[in-house]
């Protein structure tokens, strides 16, 4: 998206058809808030960003979370879980190259945020803690790791939007996935390290996009995944929530509710982006008079907070539920 995408909003804007991509590329979808976000609203259309995996299970799990607790929502962590069958998982190098250019130009990023000037967004309720990089989580009785997709920026958006637009209640999000045992965290340790320091060199990019597979151990190829492949993989979003009872000053005391919800689906990339993408457009079209009433450049969350688009990806595989109910 950051080579090709936005010559296809541009086009979009300008003759007046809404749009909606898939990127998980936070450079590219702020740029186009930026760049097209006054010009889409002038011509009445919708440009909805991140509209596959990244980001509608997160988005959509928060707004899920929130709406499911009797109460106020203040906090919520997910974590991302990817199971695979005997043949393991692939994923095509073109996500890889996303993860290379993004975090090699991660400074032109921060230079973005303020040129847009984005409204700090107040935290209500008890301040959610940062975990590290890595931890281990005695609920899944596995390592996690901080989640390096867009789903961190684009929620944070969609609360901006929701608390400056329609005054609600933002809700503090942090993103993790879960790595496995110890032999995983050091083979991901030895893997990110070379990562991290290959990316910051010209040449090292050029390696890293040559050789996909070489510096991933095999996850990212230039054919991306095979149908057995595809066929044995699924995820599951994990969201434990915490916020307060309903008439109790959430700027007072402790959060005093728990919940904990699940997004799960097929395999992430290339059967439940396309789910997702597809009823994110038919929510569009179909639940028009629930979108924001000026056009512009959204996110997923702030685009369709009110419309059926849960619904819609529940009937097709892309499954929410509450795992448990809220206690005091």
């Amino acid at each position: 998206y950051r080579f090709f995408g936005e010559p296809v909003v541009e086009a979009c804007v300008e003759n007046g058809a809404s749009c909606i991509d898939i990127s998980g590329e936070p450079q590219f979808l702020e740029g186009m808030y930026l760049k097209y976000n006054e010009r889409a609203a002038e011509k009445g259309v919708y440009v909805v960003g991140s509209c596959g995996f990244d980001s509608i299970p997160a988005d959509m799990g928060v707004l899920y979370t929130r709406d499911k607790l009797k109460g106020t929502l203040t906090t919520v962590e997910s974590f991302l879980s990817v199971k695979s069958g005997p043949e393991g998982v692939g994923v095509h190098d073109g996500t890889w190259k996303s993860a290379v250019y993004g975090l090699a130009d991660e400074g032109n990023l921060k230079k973005l945020r303020k040129q847009i000037g984005y409204a700090p967004v107040p935290v209500v309720g008890a301040k959610l803690k940062k975990r590290g990089f890595m931890f281990y989580s005695p609920e899944f009785k596995e390592y996690c790791i901080t989640f390096m997709g867009s789903d961190g920026s684009v929620v944070k958006r969609t609360q901006r939007y929701l608390h400056t637009e329609l005054q609600q209640t933002p809700v503090q999000y942090g993103a993790y996935a879960t790595v496995g045992g110890l032999g995983s965290v050091i083979k991901l340790m030895f893997l990110g390290m070379l990562f991290f320091l290959l990316v910051k060199f010209n040449f090292g990019r050029k390696l890293l996009t040559k050789y996909p597979e070489f510096f991933s151990a095999g996850y990212f190829t230039k054919k991306g995944p095979t149908q057995k492949q595809m066929d044995g993989t699924s995820f599951t979003m994990t969201f434990f929530g915490e916020g307060y009872s309903e008439g109790q000053d959430p700027q007072n005391g402790k959060p005093n509710v728990k919940i904990c919800t699940e997004v799960k689906g097929p395999e992430p990339g290339y059967i439940a982006t396309p789910i997702a993408m597809v009823q994110a457009a038919l929510s569009l079209l179909e639940d028009a008079a629930s979108l924001p009433k000026r056009g512009g450049v959204y996110s997923p969350g702030a685009a369709f907070s009110k419309t059926k688009l849960i619904d819609r990806l529940n009937k097709r595989g892309v499954e929410f539920s509450v795992i448990s109910k809220p206690e005091v």
